[in-house]
């Protein structure tokens, strides 16, 4: 197959076969029931309110909390958003846990101490599932967070066969594993962990050209064919993926819905803060990488596009590690 660039048009996404998904909000806990409290860790326990240019931030270890970001803007463009990526430990998956937690709660308390958001959105299916519960046990600021949309693309296949394409590490965790328990009981789901996706679409929003084939590798065992069904569903159970939306749908061997959480988790901050009052964005968002560059070009250019105002202003992070 012939290389192209990474990221397709605007106009080419909007052609995806993508399905949102209902409201997911991350914040179930371990010793929870999946089945009631899915919503609690994708939403945080607090009463909504109406907030006119309220200050967003966005995390994830690198640039797929983009896809989110991206969603969010839109539902709020009158908002002042910081994007923050831990790319310094990037990817978060290969963490120890322990690790992870320490990592990320000095982080968010640095970030919100400087930034002071009026709301965070955990972009990170990894990040959301191990370190949510802690940030929002000690920190007062309400949190949106991410879990793989196993619920609704479960109701949506026709077929009954649903795959979820995550990193290594989301589709080995219990977590996971306890949403296909309690939502998929008449679906059969295929767990793809894919070793390589999240970089690949990591290195193509830096202006990397990547081959076809390393794509089509990847998202290959999600496509099977049983003979009396195959499957219809794909849920993209990291927030990287969509990056790569217009290539995983020319890349597959028949066209399936691919579950994008990212518009539910819009509308879930929408819920909680309410709509925007105006459309004008108070200030170009701030754009902060841990380990202290600056966003490539093609980045700058992405964030364009989504008709945020132009430019994007830069600042310097170097938590402890």
């Amino acid at each position: 197959m012939a290389q192209r660039a990474a990221l397709g048009s605007e106009r080419e996404y909007a052609r995806l076969p993508f399905v949102a998904g209902p409201k997911l909000v991350p914040g179930l806990q371990p010793t929870q029931s999946p089945s009631r409290d899915h919503e609690s860790l994708f939403s945080p326990p607090m009463t909504p309110r109406t907030l006119e240019n309220p200050t967003i931030l966005v995390f994830d270890s690198g640039l797929g909390g983009l896809s989110v970001f991206r969603e969010v803007a839109r539902a709020r463009p009158d908002a002042r958003f910081v994007y923050a990526a831990d790319d310094a430990f990037f990817p978060y998956g290969a963490i120890p846990e322990e690790r992870l937690i320490a990592r990320a709660g000095d982080l968010m308390e640095r970030l919100i101490a400087t930034h002071r958001p009026d709301l965070v959105v955990i972009a990170c299916n990894t990040a959301s599932t191990i370190v949510l519960p802690s940030l929002r046990a000690k920190l007062s600021v309400p949190f949106v967070g991410t879990v793989p949309a196993i619920k609704p693309a479960c109701a949506a296949s026709k077929t009954k066969r649903v795959s979820v394409l995550g990193t290594e590490a989301t589709v080995k965790r219990e977590y996971t594993k306890a949403l296909i328990r309690a939502f998929a009981a008449d679906c059969q789901v295929t767990l793809v962990g894919s070793a390589r996706l999240a970089s690949l679409a990591e290195a193509a929003l830096g202006g990397e050209t990547i081959a076809d084939e390393d794509i089509a590798a990847e998202i290959a065992p999600c496509f099977v064919n049983d003979n009396d069904a195959r499957t219809d569903t794909v849920v993209l159970a990291c927030t990287h993926y969509p990056l790569l939306g217009d290539r995983l749908a020319r890349l597959s061997p028949w066209p399936v819905n691919f579950i994008d959480p990212a518009p539910a988790i819009a509308r879930r901050v929408v819920d909680l803060i309410g709509p925007a009052r105006n459309g004008h964005a108070p200030a170009p968002p701030d754009v902060i990488f841990s380990s202290g560059r600056t966003p490539p070009p093609a980045v700058r250019a992405w964030l364009d596009g989504i008709r945020r105002p132009a430019g994007v202003s830069t600042q310097e992070l170097h938590p402890p590690r």
